[in-house]
């Protein structure tokens, strides 16, 4: 339960961060390091087959991609 609510939690937090990417193109306050820590999540799920973990990192992972894409594209 703890694990599903953290999960849910983290994935909601970066809608907001995402849609205000989008709308300002600021990516200014954006550190590269902490979305590479997704992936590795993502990595560290399928290494112990945890598929909770493995999806909300995944679906963080979409959210997370948005705003590294607008980071790359408008540095």
């Amino acid at each position: 339960m703890v694990g599903t609510t953290a999960a849910i939690l983290t994935t909601i937090s970066f809608v907001p961060q995402a849609c205000q990417v989008i709308k300002t193109k600021d990516t200014s306050g954006i550190s590269l390091g902490m979305y590479i820590a997704f992936v590795l999540w993502i990595i560290h799920g399928i290494k112990i087959q945890d598929m909770n973990l493995i999806g909300a990192n995944a679906i963080t992972f979409v959210f997370a991609s948005i705003i590294l894409t607008y980071k790359i594209k408008y540095k």
